[in-house]
């Protein structure tokens, strides 16, 4: 059943208590910088109405509640919506209007672990053992976790002795198992993963996925953006359906699925 935001009544350490994310009423817009010919540049210059920004609304008046220990996938077509509202999850992006509320199990604030832009967080001059120790800072994790960790996010990530060269000279996939094997090791609250993991090879997709299944038993509250929807119904226990930056419908996964495969054979046909 889909929680919704009737939540009336409710304190906050009481809805903190029930759900690990709660999103009321949230909206985004960007300022988007327009091409204009030389002609009309000049007209703006002298004081004409050619303006080259508009507003452009990613997310309008979006609102759901996960509850802790839930996985839920977001789907939808290339621009409906999906990576903003994981940025805006993650804090990187500031919200136009409206609230987001991230609560850890016991009602606190959440350990957020967002694996969302390949590279994202690391800094390229530096090798991959400077980045566990940098990233994870960013993450949250004390200097002790780090070193407990360390040997377990190496082997977990496949890397080596590579560990120890920079990580601009590394391909996508390490960078990707790097990332990903710091995020699960801080032992998140909320677990944010966008399309990153299409990147790697198949052998490491079965391995983070299996992860992913480990997380879940833990009680861990996983979101994640996705256009396979194999990996979606094998994962997700709830999906939410981004369309043109609204919830176009948000449920079960096979529910949901199935509408969502009828509106795309729909759209190829047309």
């Amino acid at each position: 059943m889909t929680e919704t935001i009737a939540m009336r009544g409710l304190d906050e350490t009481e809805e903190g208590k029930q759900y690990a994310v709660v999103v009321s009423h949230l909206t985004k817009e960007f300022r988007v910088r327009y091409r204009t010919s030389v002609k009309r540049r000049l007209i703006g210059l002298f004081g004409g109405s050619e303006p080259t920004l508009k507003r452009f609304t990613a997310l309008s008046d979006v609102s759901f509640c996960v509850p802790h220990g839930q996985t839920v996938a977001i789907i939808g077509r290339n621009g409906s919506g999906k990576s903003t509202l994981m940025g805006l999850l993650a804090r990187v992006y500031k919200k136009t209007s409206g609230e987001i509320r991230l609560y850890g199990v016991d009602g606190g604030s959440a350990r957020i672990a967002p694996l969302l832009e390949l590279g994202a967080g690391f800094h390229m001059d530096l090798t991959g053992e400077e980045n566990i120790e940098f990233y994870g800072a960013i993450l949250g994790m004390s200097a002790r976790e780090m070193r407990q960790k360390f040997d377990r996010i190496v082997e977990f990530a496949e890397l080596g002795d590579k560990v120890r060269t920079a990580v601009r000279n590394w391909n996508d996939g390490a960078r990707l198992r790097l990332g990903f094997a710091i995020a699960i090791h801080t032992d998140p609250d909320i677990l944010l993963i966008d399309e990153v993991l299409a990147v790697g090879d198949e052998a490491f997709q079965a391995k983070c996925y299996r992860k992913v299944e480990e997380l879940q038993r833990q009680g861990k509250t996983i979101l994640f953006v996705s256009h396979d929807l194999a990996k979606v119904e094998r994962v997700a226990q709830r999906v939410i359906w981004l369309m043109d930056g609204q919830i176009h419908m948000d449920g079960e996964v096979k529910t949901v699925l199935e509408a969502y495969r009828l509106y795309s054979a729909e759209q190829a046909g047309s």
